[in-house]
């Protein structure tokens, strides 16, 4: 029998149990609603600092839903402009402190925390690679509501102070064109989700008549985007369009490999330009120095003043250095002693052709001391042979003329006559310079950088390669070696097994030329037709084929010429006849003295010009003229050939491998025209 007052006092304690509930989820619904109220609060706040980027060319997507969540996470700012595209996430948070790229706010270290917002601007990158848009364009920002901070990156993010933010994406400068940011801005709202409303309370008043809703304009496919943008660049200065990315492109970016790795394709893939992005994004992700190297001297400034404009964020972690300058550095720092003089080793191949070699078996191979020259350079100290042995079963690639043994012991005495000329003049060539540097860093390894960019690798020695693959070696993503063995237009060559270096499962073919018009393709293509060459990776190749070339243009003109004079007068009237500003021209010579009589003849036009030896990648009103060798890697909206020997176009020889390089090297002048193509034949 229970106790008298029993079940009042259990209905009590229940109903004080309930009011205690009730008063805990009021005090938690307060909580909440005071954590809205300051989020609502410092959004607005920091939307007003952010305003008057709107001048600027700033669209703003406020209140956006977090791409792919069924939550009500929100993004609290999608900004898009010139700049790049921006999301900008907003914090109240009181005493911050940033140590060792960790961020705390008090004891509690908060770093976490941003790593959710850091994957939405990796998915983000993702997304807008559709549109051909580097990685390097969307950036996560963190803004310290009424907070005074200077940027700093934290966990895959920028934090920065309300007072400094508009200061920091204002200072990313204009990297998109309009018709850029207008494509991304459409893709923006498709990414990034209106925010649902919240469901409604129970509605007793008589319904409002239905309306009919009105049927949205479709959004545009991805594809038209794509289209518009690359339409909006052909009227850009080339310096811009050297820098486009296309979708498929900007996807190889962003891909990793477990090793080296090889992007091969034929001209106008957009190697290069997939490797300058590369660059970029490998310094951001790894967060270690990047090096991006090429035999050519040209290529070097030029990409690093095209990603000082694309990525300045990353340009100091990624330095661009030509190959020999590379080497030349390395020595210096090291204490190495080199005496490099050019001038007087061609003297000293001279003194030992006369001594040992002119009128002897060699000359009756081949009468030009040039051809032994390239032997013993890119053959012999191109591969750091020092014992007879291995050159005297060496596989000569890319050398068409066969050697037997006894020629090659020649060859060899040759090599030795050369060596002990150089050591008498105490000098040494550019071989020895690469070699050096290769022995300093068996013995000495350094380990700063995280990845090698090798642009126009075919161009390169066994031993540059061996030497460029000792600073990173096997690690992911470390050298990435980008080329094509088609524009191969040095002497000799190799294959990466004799370098020591595999990419078996990490070989990408690039095979749409987005470029060249397809009239310029075929009309370069029948140049080379039936050509063949030794890939770096050993196999025989022919001519790549395209899977796609989109682009179509007038055709090709190529027009022969008795005299020089009337030559220089039809160049002039060509140039004159093009509609496009002087500095999206290129003329292109096979030879040093084709330059000067080129410049000779534009200047005496009153045609502004630029040598390609100064050319940096800066946008210039002046034609740019300079070898074929020199325009590696670059591209102009149109291209002259002037002074092409009639025997390059009128005689094919397959076995003449002096005039299959100068096919190539020509092959090459006339893939660097996007849109136009002349070509002036004369003796």
């Amino acid at each position: 029998m229970g106790s008298a007052g029993h079940s009042a006092g259990e209905e009590g304690r229940r109903l004080s149990a309930l009011a205690a509930e009730h008063d805990r989820l009021a005090a938690e619904a307060r909580e909440a609603a005071e954590r809205w109220m300051i989020a609502h609060r410092t959004e607005r706040q920091v939307a007003g600092s952010l305003a008057p980027l709107s001048a600027a060319g700033y669209s703003f997507l406020h209140d956006r839903g977090w791409p792919g969540s069924r939550s009500r996470a929100q993004i609290d700012h999608v900004l898009v402009g010139p700049g790049g595209l921006f999301i900008v996430d907003t914090k109240a948070w009181a005493d911050v402190e940033i140590a060792a790229g960790r961020i705390f706010r008090g004891q509690a270290d908060v770093t976490d925390d941003l790593g959710a917002l850091a994957d939405v601007g990796y998915g983000t990158e993702a997304v807008m690679a559709e549109l051909g848009l580097a990685p390097g364009e969307v950036h996560v920002v963190v803004v310290l509501a009424g907070r005074r901070m200077p940027p700093t990156e934290v966990g895959g993010a920028v934090v920065v102070g309300e007072r400094q933010a508009a200061t920091y994406i204002n200072s990313y400068g204009r990297r998109l064109t309009d018709v850029q940011v207008n494509a991304v801005l459409s893709a923006a709202l498709n990414h990034f989700p209106v925010l649902s409303s919240s469901p409604a309370g129970l509605d007793t008043s008589v319904p409002e008549p239905v309306l009919v809703e009105s049927e949205p304009e479709p959004l545009l496919e991805i594809e038209e985007v794509t289209d518009i943008l690359l339409a909006g660049l052909m009227a850009e200065p080339i310096e811009e369009w050297m820098a486009f990315l296309h979708p498929s492109q900007a996807k190889l970016v962003r891909r990793g490999f477990n090793g080296p790795a090889r992007i091969r394709g034929a001209a106008g893939t957009g190697k290069t330009v997939v490797g300058l992005h590369r660059a970029a994004y490998l310094a951001r992700s790894q967060r270690s120095k990047v090096l991006v190297t090429s035999f050519v001297r040209t290529l070097p400034d030029v990409l690093s003043n095209l990603l000082a404009r694309l990525a300045p964020d990353a340009a100091d972690n990624v330095e661009f250095v030509g190959v020999h300058a590379f080497a030349l550095r390395l020595l210096k720092q090291r204490g190495i002693r080199v005496n490099l003089d050019g001038s007087e080793a061609a003297l000293a191949f001279s003194s030992a052709w006369l001594s040992v070699a002119a009128g002897g078996p060699l000359a009756g191979v081949d009468s030009n001391p040039h051809y032994w020259q390239d032997e013993i350079s890119y053959v012999i100290k191109g591969r750091g042979l020092w014992r007879f042995e291995q050159y005297a079963d060496l596989v000569r690639t890319g050398r068409r003329r066969p050697l037997n043994v006894d020629q090659r012991r020649e060859v060899w005495k040759l090599f030795l006559a050369y060596e002990e000329e150089l050591r008498e003049r105490k000098i040494h060539d550019f071989d020895d310079v690469i070699l050096r540097a290769e022995a300093s860093l068996r013995s000495q390894p350094i380990t700063e950088y995280g990845g090698v960019i090798i642009d126009e690798a075919q161009d390169l020695t066994c031993a540059m390669v061996r030497m460029l693959y000792l600073l990173v070696g096997d690690k992911p993503d470390g050298l990435t070696l980008i080329g094509d063995g088609q524009q191969t237009i040095y002497p000799g060559g190799f294959s990466l097994t004799e370098a020591g270096v595999s990419i078996a499962g990490r070989g990408v073919v690039m095979s749409t030329n987005y470029r060249n018009t397809k009239e310029i393709v075929d009309f370069a293509a029948a140049l080379v037709d039936g050509d063949e060459f030794t890939d770096i990776e050993g196999d025989i190749l022919g001519r790549d084929a395209f899977d796609d070339v989109p682009r179509s243009g007038p055709e090709p003109i190529s027009q022969r010429f008795a005299d020089r004079a009337t030559h220089d007068k039809h160049l002039i009237a060509y140039f004159a006849g093009l509609e496009c500003p002087p500095g999206d021209v290129g003329v292109l010579c096979l030879t040093n003295q084709g330059v000067r009589d080129a410049i000779r003849a534009l200047s005496s036009a009153g045609v502004p010009v630029l040598e390609l030896t100064k050319y940096a990648g800066i946008p210039v009103d002046a034609v740019k003229v300079g070898t074929i060798k020199r325009a590696k890697g670059l591209e102009f909206k149109h291209v002259l050939l002037p002074r092409v020997p009639p025997s390059l176009l009128d005689s094919v020889d397959r076995d003449d491998e002096t005039a299959t390089i100068h096919r190539r090297e020509l092959y090459v002048g006339m893939t660097r025209a996007r849109d136009g193509l002349w070509v002036g034949v004369c003796p």
